[in-house]
């Protein structure tokens, strides 16, 4: 989803969300908590007792495309008595990295957003905690290596999306297949997201080594690099930059995505979704959620995990960052039936070999594609 980068929300935040966020406020990648005027809500949130301090706030670290509705907020605080302080640090690949970093130190309790493209390296420096996550149906398919101390929250496919009114006015056939994208019909058309920085980025160089082997993938993305491919961070300036779909300010009608994507494009009252995903080109992504370790509310951060695999945190995914919930009771919106099938036959790479090959390939795409 991820950065994301994950996955995305939609364009306007409510001014309480926004607020959560500002008063999270990320300086150079490290955060300190900052006062925010017209934004409500308590300035301490611990309480001292003689000798004894209770902390009251759980703190949530994510990537910058998290967004969640602010009344399944307000459930959780209800419910669990703690306030939920939201701080986003950029993709999902400074995500982890700021986990190892700050792993001494941790800037938060709760992590979501870790997928698994990214999962092992988290795993082995050791910045998650033992977890004992309730029961979610349906999550037990998602589980990861690290099962112990990752919960499973959402998936989707990473995809080229397609701006299929481009190419309608264009005149162009849309490409249907990974081949298709070095077609010189077809340069200087395709945005990718970086791999070293971004998790959908990762993600399909992880499609392209699956579908092309470790004798071919280079070749085809030097085939990429020959036709014109696009390279930015991450998949927000990919997908609102770049890419020239409905919600977007580019000229690029081909853009790395997701498949869960062309929903949040369908206008009010159409029956047609402009965008689409080439299905043919598919990575699947699972995001997860931790504690971690070192987090100065443990009890409260695992409180926030378990409610994040219930049932509304999870309906609130497919409306809020565009993501298929792991929870088999949550309702999907009966638009994704239609506009957001994923892939029959995703593009694998099973998790070991990520772990083993995961920076080597990053530092070979990058000698192949930036050089």
């Amino acid at each position: 989803m991820t950065t994301t980068q994950n996955p995305q929300p939609p364009l306007p935040q409510a001014q309480a969300h926004r607020c959560r966020l500002v008063r999270a406020g990320i300086v150079l990648g490290m955060v300190s908590a900052i006062a925010l005027a017209g934004c409500g809500g308590p300035g301490d949130n611990s309480t001292t007792a003689g000798q004894e301090t209770t902390n009251k706030t759980v703190r949530l670290l994510t990537h910058d495309s998290f967004d969640v509705s602010d009344d399944v907020v307000a459930l959780f605080e209800e419910e669990s008595g703690y306030t939920l302080e939201i701080i986003p640090v950029g993709n999902a690949g400074s995500l982890v990295n700021q986990l190892i970093l700050t792993k001494e130190d941790p800037l938060g309790d709760a992590v979501f957003g870790i997928d698994n493209t990214f999962a092992s390296r988290a795993l082995d420096q050791g910045v998650l905690a033992p977890l004992e996550a309730a029961p979610v149906p349906g999550a037990e398919q998602f589980a990861a290596e690290g099962a112990g101390r990752l919960a499973p929250m959402d998936y989707s496919d990473v995809c080229v999306n397609i701006d299929r009114e481009w190419f309608a006015e264009a005149d162009l056939a849309e490409p249907t297949s990974l081949e298709d994208l070095t077609d010189p019909a077809y340069k200087d058309l395709l945005v990718v997201e970086n791999p070293a920085t971004s998790s959908p980025g990762l993600a399909f160089v992880l499609a392209t080594i699956s579908a092309f082997g470790q004798d071919g993938w280079l070749d085809y993305w030097a085939d990429l690099a020959a036709n014109g491919v696009r390279v930015v961070e991450g998949w927000s300036d990919a997908y609102y930059v770049d890419f020239s779909g409905p919600s977007s300010e580019g000229d690029r009608p081909l853009v790395v995505s997701y498949a869960s994507s062309p929903p949040s494009e369908v206008p009010d009252g159409a029956d047609q979704a402009p965008t689409a995903s080439l299905l043919d080109t598919c990575f699947r992504q699972v995001e997860y959620a931790g504690v971690l370790e070192g987090a100065s509310n443990p009890e409260g951060a695992a409180a926030l995990i378990d409610f994040l695999g219930q049932a509304a945190f999870q309906t609130d995914l497919p409306s809020t960052m565009w993501v298929y919930p792991v929870n088999t009771e949550a309702q999907l919106p009966e638009a994704w039936v239609e506009y957001a099938p994923l892939a029959q036959n995703p593009w694998p790479v099973p998790a070991a070999e990520i772990s083993a090959n995961r920076d080597t390939w990053i530092d070979q795409w990058t000698a192949t594609v930036i050089g």
